[in-house]
C-alpha cells in the first residue's frame, strides 16, 4: 500500500487544501470579539504564589487599594496662592465625581486630614475647606503645612511648588481611561499651571492601550514588508503574496486559539504576530529550491515535490527546534511568558503543516512561463548573489584558524560584556523618553516622595505591642534609616501620627514632637484621632489589635532594585537593633522584585532547558553527537555575543528581552540545521567532490536561502523599531542583529569550523 504524501495531495487537490485551509481561518476568526488586554503586573504570577498571596493579605489587613495614580500640580511662582489653590479645590472636587475612583480616599488640599487642637480637644479636619482669598490666610496655610511632617514631600514639595492629588481606584478601574478624564479636566484650567498624571496603573493601562494598537497595526505593516522584500527576491507577486498569506494564517489560527481559551493579550502574546511574522521566513528555503529544482527538471508538479522531499527534513527539524525552544518557555512561572511560549509553539507547528499543503498546492497556480523566468536567474555559479556568499564563505573554508581565532576574541569581549549586565523592570521607561507618562514620572518622582510604593509591615508577636514606646521608637528609627537612602523620598507610619498627636495636644510645642513615654498615651492619642478622622487615616498604617503596623515607603523609581535596597537596609537595621517584631516587605515596589527575581531564574532555567532540548534535537537530526556540536557552535556564539553587545550598550535586562535569551536557541539553530543537513545530503550525493566544494555548493545554494531567510526575518522586525514603546524597539533591535549575525556565522564560521574539525567530524577523510 502506498504510503501517503501531504504533499502529493497537496498538488493533486490544490483547490481543496486552498479552502479548507480559509474555512479553518475563518473558523479561529470568530473568536477575535472576545479579545481582550490584561497588562496588570499582579497576574504576571500565579494567584497562589507567595507574594501575590501576601499582598492580598496586607491590602486586606491595612485597607490598602491595590492602585493608586497621583496628580501633580505644579507652579514655578508657587502652588500657594489664591488661583492655584481655588483650581485644586476645584480640580479635585471634579476628580471625586469620576466613575472609579475611590472618591472618599482621595487625598489632596481639600480632603487630606490635618490634626489640630480645638479648645483643649483633638480636631481631625480637611486641611483647607475654601482656598484662602487674603495673604493671612495663605500663610496660615503655608505654616500648617510645613509644620506637619506628613505634609511634606507628600502633598506639598519642599519649594512649595509642586503638589499631589493621590487618587485611588477601585478595583477593576482602567487607569488610563482615568487618565483621559482628568486631562479633560485640567485642560479646561488656564494660567502657569502645569499638570502630570502619573502612577502605576496609568503607566499600565496607557501601555496595554498603546500595546493594543500596535499589535493591530505592526502585524500587518511586517507582512507588508516581508511581501516587498519577498517580491524584490523573486519578482513574482503571486508567491509573494502566498509567503505573506502563509505567515497572516498562521497568526490567525494562534491568535483565535488563545482568545477562544479564554486568555487575555499581555505584553508578549501582543509580539506573537510579529514573533510568527517572522518565523515564516523558513519557508524561503522552499521557494530557494523550489526554483533551482525547476531549472534542472522543467516540470513544475515534479519539481514541487522533489523541492519538498530535499527540504522536508530541516524544514521539519527547524520548526521542531523552534517549537522546543518556544515549548520550554511553559515550564515557567512567569504567566504570561508560559502563555506567550505554548501560543508561538502552536504557531510554529501551523506554520510547518502550511508549508507541506498550502504552499505546495499554491505552486500549483503559479503559470510556469513565470516560474522558468526566475529559475533562470537562480544558477549557483552566474548569480551575483550566490558568488557572493561563495566568496563569503570561502574565506572560513581557506582561512579556518584565523576565523576560529576572531571568534573566540570576540567571544571573550562578549563574556565582559555579560558581565555588566543587570536584570531589571521598569514599567515607566518602556515608554520613549519625552512621552508623557515618562516625564509625569520624572517630576513627580524629583519634587515629591515617589510614585512608586512599597511596604514594610512590622509584625508582633503579642496583640498591643505596636502601641508600646519601644515598637514605636523602633519603627521611627527604622523610617529615618530608611529616608538616608537615594532612592527613598518619604516614609510615613503610626508614629508620624502618634508624634503629631502629642506635640498638638501640647500647645504645639516642637520638644514634644516625639513617641510618648507610656504605652497608656499612645492608646489614648490614637483611640482620640480614630473617633475623628477617616477610617482609612489609621486603618492604612495599623490593625486593630495593634499586632501589625504598616510603613509606607515612597520610591523616587520604578526599579525593581529600589525596593531590594529597602529590604536590605531594613535587614542591617535589625541586625544592628534587634528585636521582637519581624519586617516584611509588601506593596507593587516588593512585587516587582520578586517578579524581577522569577524573571531572571525562569529565565535561567528556561535557557539550559532549551540548550538541552535543542542540541537533542540536532543530535537526532544529525545522528551524531559531533555534529550537533559542530552545529551548536555558531548558535552559542551568536546567543554570546549579541547579550556581550547589550552588556555593553543597555546595561539593563527587562522581561522581553531575557525571554529572548530562551526563544533565539530555538530561532537561531534554524540556519545550522539547514547548513548542515544540506551539506551532508551534498556529499551523499556525490562523493568523489571535495569538502571544500561541497562547503561552496551549500553556501551558493541552500546559503542563498539562509541568507534569504536572515533578510526576510530582519525586515519583519524592523518595523518594531518604529515603536513609541522601548520593549518592542529592543526586541526588534536584538532579533535584527540575532538573525543577521547567526546568518553570517552559519556561512563562515560553521564551515570554518567543518574544514578545522574535519578529521574528527569525518574520522580521517572529508567523505
Amino acid at each position: 500500500m502506498r504510503k501517503f504524501s501531504l504533499v502529493e495531495f497537496s498538488v493533486d487537490h490544490p483547490k481543496l487544501v486552498v479552502i479548507l485551509t480559509l474555512i479553518v481561518t475563518l473558523a479561529f476568526m470568530t473568536q477575535f470579539p472576545k479579545m481582550r488586554t490584561d497588562t496588570n503586573p499582579k497576574n504576571m504570577l500565579p494567584a497562589t504564589s507567595d507574594v501575590r498571596v501576601w499582598n492580598d493579605e496586607v491590602e486586606k489587613t491595612f485597607g490598602l487599594y491595590e492602585d493608586m495614580m497621583a496628580l501633580g500640580v505644579v507652579n514655578e511662582k508657587g502652588i500657594l496662592n489664591p488661583d492655584t489653590l481655588g483650581k485644586i479645590k476645584k480640580i479635585t472636587d471634579e476628580v471625586l465625581k469620576i466613575k472609579g475612583v475611590a472618591a472618599r480616599d482621595v487625598s489632596s488640599f481639600t480632603t487630606i486630614d490635618n490634626v489640630t487642637v480645638d479648645n483643649g480637644t483633638l480636631s481631625v479636619a480637611p486641611l483647607m475647606m475654601e482656598a484662602p482669598r487674603d495673604r493671612k490666610g495663605i500663610e496660615s496655610l503655608r505654616k500648617t503645612l510645613y509644620d506637619n511632617p506628613l505634609f511634606i514631600n507628600r502633598i506639598i514639595s519642599g519649594d512649595g511648588k509642586t503638589t499631589a492629588i493621590y487618587i485611588p481606584l477601585e478595583k477593576g478601574s482602567n487607569g488610563k481611561e482615568i487618565a483621559d478624564r482628568i486631562r479633560r479636566i485640567i485642560s479646561k484650567e488656564k494660567g502657569d499651571e502645569k499638570y502630570y498624571i502619573a502612577g502605576d496603573p496609568v503607566a499600565r493601562d496607557t501601555f496595554g492601550a498603546e500595546m493594543f494598537k500596535l499589535m493591530a497595526v505592526f502585524a500587518p505593516i511586517a507582512g507588508m514588508m516581508m511581501f516587498f522584500v519577498r517580491y524584490l527576491m523573486f519578482r513574482d507577486f503571486f508567491l509573494s503574496a502566498t509567503l505573506m498569506m502563509d505567515a497572516m494564517i498562521s497568526i490567525v489560527w494562534s491568535m483565535g486559539l488563545l482568545i477562544g481559551l479564554g486568555f487575555p493579550i499581555h505584553i508578549m502574546s501582543s509580539m506573537a504576530p510579529v514573533f510568527l511574522m517572522a518565523i515564516a521566513t523558513d519557508s524561503i528555503h522552499i521557494f530557494n529550491e523550489f526554483y533551482f529544482r525547476y531549472g534542472e527538471t522543467k516540470d513544475k508538479r515534479k519539481a514541487i515535490i522533489e523541492t519538498m522531499r530535499a527540504v522536508s527534513r530541516p524544514v521539519r527539524y527547524t520548526a521542531l527546534a523552534t517549537a522546543a525552544g518556544f515549548s520550554v518557555l511553559m515550564f515557567m512561572n512567569i504567566v504570561p511568558v508560559k502563555v506567550f511560549g505554548g501560543l508561538v509553539a502552536f504557531g510554529t507547528i501551523s506554520l510547518r503543516l502550511l508549508s507541506f499543503s498550502f504552499i505546495p498546492a499554491m505552486f500549483v497556480f503559479v503559470k510556469e512561463q513565470k516560474i522558468a523566468k526566475i529559475a533562470g536567474s537562480e544558477d549557483t555559479s552566474m548569480g551575483k548573489a550566490s558568488r557572493f556568499l561563495k566568496t563569503l564563505t570561502g574565506f572560513g573554508v581557506h582561512h579556518p584558524k584565523n576565523t576560529v581565532f576572531v571568534g573566540l576574541i570576540l567571544l571573550v569581549i562578549a563574556v565582559i560584556g555579560l558581565t555588566k549586565i543587570v536584570v531589571n523592570n521598569n514599567l515607566v521607561e518602556w515608554f520613549k523618553k519625552g512621552n508623557e507618562v515618562r516625564v509625569a514620572d520624572s517630576v513627580m518622582n524629583k519634587a515629591l516622595g515617589g510614585t512608586s510604593l512599597g511596604y514594610v509591615v512590622a509584625i508582633a508577636k503579642d496583640d498591643g505591642y505596636i502601641k508600646t514606646p519601644e515598637a514605636m521608637r523602633y519603627i521611627e528609627g527604622l523610617q529615618r534609616r530608611l529616608e538616608k537612602l537615594s532612592v527613598v523620598g518619604k516614609t510615613t507610619s503610626v508614629v508620624d501620627y502618634v508624634r503629631r498627636i502629642n506635640r498638638v495636644l501640647h500647645d504645639d510645642d516642637p520638644k514634644y514632637d516625639v513617641v510618648p513615654e507610656t504605652r497608656e498615651m499612645i492608646g489614648q492619642y490614637l483611640f482620640l484621632f480614630s473617633m475623628s478622622a477617616k477610617p482609612s487615616d489609621l486603618d492604612n498604617v495599623v490593625d486593630y489589635p495593634f499586632k501589625r503596623a504598616n510603613i509606607w515607603v515612597q520610591l523616587k523609581t520604578w526599579d525593581s532594585e529600589a525596593m531590594k535596597n529597602v529590604i536590605e537596609a531594613v535587614d542591617d537595621y535589625k541586625k544592628s537593633n534587634p528585636t521582637p517584631m519581624e519586617m516584611k516587605p509588601a506593596g507593587i515596589a516588593y512585587f516587582n522584585l520578586v517578579w524581577n527575581h522569577e524573571v531572571l531564574w525562569d529565565t535561567i532555567k528556561g535557557f539550559v532547558l532549551a540548550l538541552i532540548v535543542v542540541f537533542g534535537i540536532l543530535a537526532f537530526d544529525f545522528h551524531s553527537i559531533k555534529w550537533a556540536i559542530v552545529g551548536y557552535t555558531p548558535l552559542l556564539f551568536t546567543i554570546l555575543l549579541i547579550y556581550g553587545v547589550v552588556g555593553f550598550t543597555l546595561k539593563h535586562l527587562d522581561m522581553p528581552m531575557l525571554v529572548l535569551s530562551t526563544l533565539s536557541l530555538g530561532m537561531a539553530v534554524d540556519f545550522a540545521i539547514h547548513f548542515v543537513s544540506r551539506l551532508r545530503q551534498r556529499l551523499k550525493e556525490a562523493p568523489g567532490e571535495p569538502l571544500a566544494d561541497a562547503l561552496l555548493w551549500t553556501a551558493a545554494r541552500p546559503g542563498k536561502g539562509i541568507m534569504r531567510n536572515a533578510i526576510l526575518f530582519a525586515a519583519s522586525f524592523a518595523v518594531m523599531i518604529f515603536s513609541p514603546l522601548t520593549p518592542y524597539i529592543t526586541v526588534g533591535a536584538f532579533i535584527i542583529g540575532m538573525m543577521l549575525l547567526s546568518a553570517i556565522m552559519t556561512l563562515i564560521y560553521l564551515p570554518a569550523l567543518v574544514t578545522l574539525m574535519q578529521g574528527w567530524l569525518f574520522k580521517g577523510g572529508s567523505k
